[in-house]
């Protein structure tokens, strides 16, 4: 049996990040696919600690929240900077990426027709700190802190991807970010993995909004 099992609807959301960084890995694990049938139910919903989903197994130890997930999975394999220091730049990062991503689900599933132009003006300034942060690493040719990948990298890339389908040339202005995902998305799991039938055949978001 696989070690990890991932408890989500059928959709990439909040947990594609955390596959893409297991794919990555080289870890194995199971997909509990929630229908919408299921969760009206209720009963699998009062369950979770939050009533929401993702749920997360990793064997005994059962997580909700997906950055805590992630964050859980960065100190499990090795993906959480190489010290103190680093470890909290990540935090500050993956912060910044949980901001616009509540901003993009507030605009895929409460406001999309009348809040995407004002979204789209915005965007450059909600990308920007995230050129500003890997230039200023290695003159942007590493990852988002230090020069190992972490669990805030596939976080932002997924992010960064997302985006790519909304706003498609919203990196243009963006030399390093734009570099940035290509180099990630080029590793040879995760390449393998964003062209995978799972990847490709589950829908970004819940409505059909993207």
């Amino acid at each position: 049996m696989p070690p990890y099992t991932i408890v989500y609807f059928p959709v990439r959301g909040r947990c594609e990040a955390m596959r893409m960084l297991l794919a990555d890995q080289g870890q194995s694990w199971k997909e509990e696919v929630v229908t919408k049938e299921i969760w009206s139910q209720g009963s699998l919903k009062a369950s979770c600690l939050y009533r929401q989903l993702p749920k997360f197994q990793d064997g005994d130890l059962t997580l909700y929240q997906s950055n805590a997930i992630l964050r859980h999975l960065g100190r499990s394999l090795g993906l959480y900077g190489k010290d103190h220091q680093e470890a909290t730049l990540l935090d500050m990062a993956n912060d910044g990426v949980e901001d616009l991503r509540c901003k993009y689900a507030t605009l895929i599933y409460t406001n999309y027709e009348a809040g995407r132009d004002g979204y789209m003006k915005a965007l450059p300034r909600h990308l920007k700190p995230f050129e500003t942060l890997l230039s200023q690493n290695q003159g942007g040719q590493a990852f988002i802190v230090g020069n190992q990948i972490s669990f805030a990298d596939y976080n932002l890339l997924d992010l960064l991807l997302i985006h790519q389908v909304l706003a498609p040339g919203c990196l243009d202005t963006f030399p390093i970010l734009s570099a940035y995902v290509a180099r990630l998305s080029a590793r040879p799991k995760i390449k393998a993995f964003l062209t995978s039938p799972d990847h490709m055949n589950r829908p970004i978001n819940g409505n059909g909004k993207q």
